[in-house]
């Protein structure tokens, strides 16, 4: 078992290291040769009484000289080193900025994936004992409909209508605006966190929710389930003895494999609701030209959507013997 187990984690730190490299060399590419100007990036509003001379300096301070590929080193042996590099907007660490905007990122992903877990479970599990009913088809058409709504035209209708029309919760932002950060409350914060939170959990019940209802179908219509009805139980008695467990690891396993969608939206939101997080930062690196926090930001994120999937194959493989022995789900 313990073999098995590090025979796995092995080929799964063989994966992420080679996903990491080609990432970073393809992201390097990319960016290099994209229309971005770092040194433009670098000097702002100032670019016009810079000259030719003071642009070869800048240009020299950066590395931005060196041929491609001495680039290209340069950069990864930083990497290596734990060093990411300078923000060229906010003058700051690229290792800082991503672990303070982290944080927001982090609490506002993990809320809305925690209901939106919970949510889809619970819609999933009551649309397969209603099979056929009214609640049924209201279940499915939600999901259905979810499932094809993008993630800004969702947070614009929750901000109009929740903000704007009510005003129960503010505009944007991650804290009151012109409020010292010492002075920011929990309150406060949960409040702002709220509706960008709902946002990514009402579009991330569908997939959990429908193939829930479907596993849980399967699992009503099986034989043992049937002898079970012929003894007289039925109900919810009846799902919690004996469908919980069937229906309950594929969805936690679906629910950890759906970061990366997760990550994605959050992206979205973020910049709909101007929430501080990891999303908004990549929106701002790519728009103002910040090519060493878009690349720290690349890498970070691949990182912690593999992470993400990681995990849910670690699941998998630890409670499911099937996966163990090498036999198809």
């Amino acid at each position: 078992m313990l073999q098995k187990t590090g025979t796995f984690l092995l080929l799964k730190s063989i994966r992420m290291a080679t996903l990491l490299i080609a990432i970073c060399f393809i992201s390097f590419l990319l960016i290099k040769n994209s229309p971005i100007d770092p040194i433009r990036a670098y000097i702002g509003a100032d670019m016009l009484k810079v000259g030719p001379e003071q642009r070869e300096k800048i240009a020299a301070y950066w590395g931005l000289d060196e041929p491609l590929m001495v680039q290209f080193f340069n950069w990864g042996s930083s990497l290596l080193a734990g060093d990411l590099g300078t923000s060229m907007i906010f003058r700051r660490p690229v290792s800082e900025i991503i672990q303070e905007r982290f944080m927001n990122s982090l609490i506002l992903m993990i809320t809305a994936w925690v209901i939106s877990g919970v949510l889809g479970f619970v819609l999933g599990v009551v649309a397969a004992m209603k099979k056929g009913t009214w609640i049924d088809r209201i279940i499915k058409w939600y999901c259905f409909t979810l499932a094809s709504t993008p993630t800004f035209w969702m947070g614009l209708l929750t901000l109009i209508v929740f903000a704007v029309w009510l005003g129960w919760f503010p505009v944007g932002l991650g804290v009151p605006a012109g409020v010292l950060a010492q002075d920011v409350t929990l309150a406060e914060r949960i409040h702002h966190l709220i509706l960008p939170a709902l946002t990514l959990s009402i579009l991330g019940v569908a997939n959990v929710a429908l193939h829930t209802r479907q596993k849980l179908i399967d699992v009503l219509a099986s034989d043992y389930v049937l002898f079970a009805r012929a003894k007289g139980e039925k109900g919810f008695p009846l799902f919690w003895k004996h469908g919980l467990r069937n229906v309950a690891l594929p969805a936690i396993t679906l629910q950890f494999a759906a970061f990366s969608e997760l990550f994605g939206g959050a992206v979205l939101a973020e910049q709909v609701f101007s929430y501080p997080g990891l999303g908004q930062a990549t929106v701002e690196a790519g728009l103002r030209g910040d090519v060493p926090l878009l690349l720290g930001l690349v890498i970070f994120s691949t990182l912690f959507v593999f992470v993400g999937n990681l995990l849910a194959d670690i699941v998998t493989y630890l409670v499911d013997p099937r996966t163990r022995e090498g036999k198809s789900l």
